[in-house]
């Protein structure tokens, strides 16, 4: 387990990604999704990025939250209305 409250910084090393500040905000900003898309059947994610996601949010454990954060800023510039569901 981790001694650390789960975040995006976490949540992006645990991806393998550049979990820098500045790096987290040029994914976002370079990885938006239209609200068709769930989060976890991006085209961006490899086999295990997409199965990390989706079996933390269907367990909604400590990581959940931050899922959800992740996938509300990645259709932040397509949102209408509600939130898109993974």
């Amino acid at each position: 387990m981790f001694d650390q409250q789960p975040n995006l910084e976490l949540f992006f090393d645990q991806l393998g990604l550049d979990s820098s500040s500045e790096a987290i905000d040029q994914f976002i900003e370079t990885h938006q999704l239209t609200m068709d898309i769930p989060l976890h059947k991006a085209d961006f994610w490899s086999k295990a990025q997409q199965d990390f996601i989706l079996s933390h949010w269907k367990k909604d454990d400590e990581w959940a939250m931050v899922v959800d954060i992740l996938n509300e800023q990645l259709h932040k510039e397509h949102k209408r209305s509600g939130s898109c569901s993974l």
